[in-house]
């Protein structure tokens, strides 16, 4: 699974990566980034069809939900079952989405209880997982858009911390996934199930961290600084 993650890649790096015009100015580096809290996406609008940096809640709302409450509850999608799942379909077809990290972090369960490790690319450049999201509307008509993070089996690299990881997508394979903010067609469905069982060539690496970054209240470089546990 994907619980907690962090985004401190620059602006241009993140421009660059996902052929953006342009960010949010001021948005601060996020080093413990924690589920109901609004974080940063790339998706194509549905409108204008060009690809655009949006906001929304990580957990995703279904548009049939009768309170936003649910939301806390889907963090994550399995990638083998999104096609499936009544939550998930309807974005799977038409509201993919990029979510923008620098690394995630997981913690392996021992004699001694649970120790965080951060995981992020070997060549410490941003990547992407894939995400759908969704857009929500109140009964007294206040819109809330909420997203998910996609996850699938954990790579060989960091399968000994947990068996799931987020599904980290290659930038040739942007493009495919985003789409074009339609229904996706049958051929598109054909490749982006193809996408969700490809599995990631990205070299990961990982180290322990310490546990400040267990409290989502904790915030700072400290989350990824690195620790001994001998």
């Amino acid at each position: 699974m994907c619980g907690r993650f962090a985004l401190y890649s620059t602006h241009e790096q993140l421009a660059g990566l996902f052929e953006l015009t342009s960010l949010p100015a001021g948005d601060a580096p996020r080093y413990n980034i924690a589920p109901t809290q609004p974080i940063g996406l790339v998706r194509v609008n549905p409108q204008s069809h060009r690809r655009e940096w949006a906001f929304a809640l990580w957990g995703l709302i279904p548009s049939w939900s009768q309170t936003p409450a649910q939301g806390a509850r889907l963090i994550n999608a399995r990638a083998e079952t999104l096609s499936e799942k009544p939550a998930f379909r309807a974005g799977f077809r038409r509201r993919r989405c990029l979510i923008p990290a620098s690394g995630f972090y997981e913690w392996l369960k021992s004699g001694q209880g649970k120790q965080p490790y951060y995981i992020a690319p070997a060549d410490a450049t941003p990547m992407a997982f894939a995400g759908l999201w969704e857009s929500w509307q109140s009964p007294q008509g206040d819109v809330v858009e909420s997203c998910t993070i996609v996850t699938t089996a954990a790579a060989p690299a960091v399968a000994r911390l947990h068996d799931r990881m987020p599904l980290i997508l290659s930038p040739a394979d942007y493009t495919a996934w985003l789409g074009s903010g339609q229904d996706a067609t049958a051929a598109q469905l054909i490749e982006l199930h193809a996408l969700l069982h490809s599995p990631s060539t990205l070299p990961l690496t990982f180290y322990p961290v310490s546990t400040y970054v267990n409290s989502p209240l904790h915030e700072g470089s400290d989350c990824i600084a690195g620790i001994s546990t001998a």
